[in-house]
């Protein structure tokens, strides 16, 4: 039996991005997978007063369950609430869906906001599966990411050897015919913790990679076409050099991990870009503080004891990223 996403206390991104383009901010898309991730999430957002759009790859649902997700998302609602949230705005969002049958059932069992990935298709056959996906999501009052350009790097099942910057001339006809609400563009965000090879970046003084800026231009030619229509991006996580410096330092080898500068993600928000994923961050925060707490308490064996430290790390970068980055937060 179909369950509706209002059910569950969830919202769907049309008012959210609304605000957030007139606003001249971002909203946070953070992946999760589990509980902890979910707590942090919850936890940060209400503290800062942020609206939120929790995030379920093809990976993570297989991973979790697509039933124990669904009450996890209406868990997330019921805890912010008890956390002193009135209103909670958080979305259920399917990212990278692959197909029209995974939208649909993600419909039904509870999301509120799905994205179709039709952008390794060529062009016509993605505006026909995003069309698809539109008259069935919007007939639920469901809301539809599409994208348009393809991104580089690795993410869950989303393998992509090199990027193809969204063209300008295309979008208009693009919204147009499918209908969606938002679009996610390419202008040089990559997916994963490595987004850039070594020789593709120049060396800071401090011999840290500092990757090619971002494709400002074409994300401006992109508003010029699409005045205030919602825009996004993916594989923006900026992975933190001391998160990755911690996680080298307790046993790990991440050489030459590196991500999206913050303050280009600021310059982002503040314009079309109304809604910036991150996922490798808290993957980055959680893995450095369990191994750090690994190699200074190797007697201890309860997933709670380095679990909890886990959870304080995630909420502190997820604090940042809606403060500092995206400027999402008092916009509850």
């Amino acid at each position: 039996m179909a369950v509706s996403y209002k059910e569950l206390g969830l919202v769907n991104t049309k008012e959210m991005f609304a605000k957030a383009v007139a606003g001249g901010y971002a909203i946070p898309a953070f992946n999760f997978n589990t509980m902890e991730q979910m707590q942090a999430i919850v936890q940060a957002s209400v503290k800062q007063k942020s609206p939120v759009i929790m995030q379920v790859s093809k990976g993570a649902r297989n991973y979790a369950n697509g039933t124990i997700l669904r009450y996890m998302a209406q868990g997330a609602v019921e805890y912010a609430k008890e956390l002193g949230c009135a209103n909670p705005q958080i979305v259920l969002h399917l990212d990278h869906g692959d197909s029209f049958e995974l939208c649909k059932d993600c419909i039904d069992n509870g999301f509120s906001s799905v994205m179709i990935d039709g952008s390794a298709l060529p062009y016509e056959e993605n505006i026909a599966l995003t069309k698809k996906v539109v008259e069935y999501a919007h007939a639920h009052d469901v809301t539809v990411e599409a994208e348009l350009g393809v991104l580089a790097g690795v993410e869950d099942e989303v393998v992509a050897e090199e990027s193809h910057y969204t063209k300008p001339e295309e979008v208009v006809d693009f919204a147009t015919r499918t209908g969606c609400d938002s679009l996610a563009i390419s202008i040089g965000t990559s997916h994963g913790a490595y987004k850039f090879k070594p020789e593709q970046c120049t060396r800071n003084a401090d011999g840290i990679l500092v990757p090619p800026p971002l494709a400002f231009d074409v994300l401006e030619a992109i508003e010029k076409q699409l005045p205030g229509f919602p825009i996004v991006l993916h594989g923006s996580s900026s992975v933190p050099q001391d998160e990755v410096k911690t996680i080298n330092e307790n046993g790990g080898r991440l050489p030459d991990a590196v991500g999206i500068p913050e303050e280009q993600l600021r310059k982002a928000s503040k314009s079309a870009v109304c809604k910036i994923n991150i996922d490798s961050d808290s993957r980055l925060a959680m893995t450095a503080a369990v191994r750090k707490y690994f190699n200074e308490h190797p007697d201890h064996f309860d997933p709670r004891q380095y679990l909890k430290p886990a959870r304080e790390n995630m909420q502190k970068m997820y604090e940042h990223k809606i403060v500092d980055v995206l400027g999402s937060n008092d916009k509850l």
